[in-house]
């Protein structure tokens, strides 16, 4: 993990997060004092983690969680007082959100972060791997579109037209998409 968000609306709480991350090797630090700020910070940045201590702005911070966890790839993490802790998990658990009851015991805390570096690990690791097949999604579709091209210009079969596109990606050291863009571009 290497940056983190935190949100918190008062000084000695944000001393006390920062200090801790930084102990536990997460010097890159963003703080936000109330949830707009938050999530205009989401905007400008990635972040890894995000701590939410709660209350923020007169709120539990439950929803500020729950719109940072779905609309983003970081780990949140929310703090709360200790007898919310049920209600609020109940609410933000499918989310994904990590919740950690107020007052802050060190060694919850430094359970949570560890499951949240270990959660974001997966969590980038997949996004990688959707990312890796939607472009193979997307090189499929340029290669098809490319066959129907060669048949239709070149007047060839379409299993010739894949053959010619393995033949030249391979002599080309090119991908099959890079080549099937390349014939896209010169037929129409």
């Amino acid at each position: 993990m290497d940056r983190a968000l935190v949100v918190c609306d008062s000084e000695k709480g944000t001393q006390f997060f920062k200090n801790f991350l930084k102990e536990n090797g997460i010097i890159d630090i963003v703080v936000a004092e109330n949830g707009p700020l938050a999530l205009r910070r989401l905007t400008e940045y990635d972040f890894d983690v995000c701590i939410i201590n709660g209350p923020i702005q007169g709120m539990t911070g439950e929803q500020l969680s729950i719109d940072i966890a779905e609309k983003n790839i970081c780990q949140v993490i929310l703090f709360i007082k200790a007898e919310l802790i049920e209600e609020i998990t109940e609410k933000v658990e499918n989310y994904g959100v990590i919740t950690v009851s107020k007052p802050i015991n060190k060694q919850m805390f430094w359970s949570a972060l560890k499951l949240a570096k270990v959660v974001q690990t997966r969590i980038t690791m997949a996004h990688k791997e959707s990312e890796k097949l939607e472009q193979k999604l997307e090189d499929m579709k340029l290669i098809s579109r490319a066959k129907i091209l060669l048949v239709e210009h070149v007047g060839i079969s379409e299993q010739d037209a894949h053959k010619y596109i393995e033949k030249t990606a391979m002599d080309s050291r090119q991908s099959r998409g890079d080549v099937a863009r390349e014939i896209i571009k010169k037929y129409t």
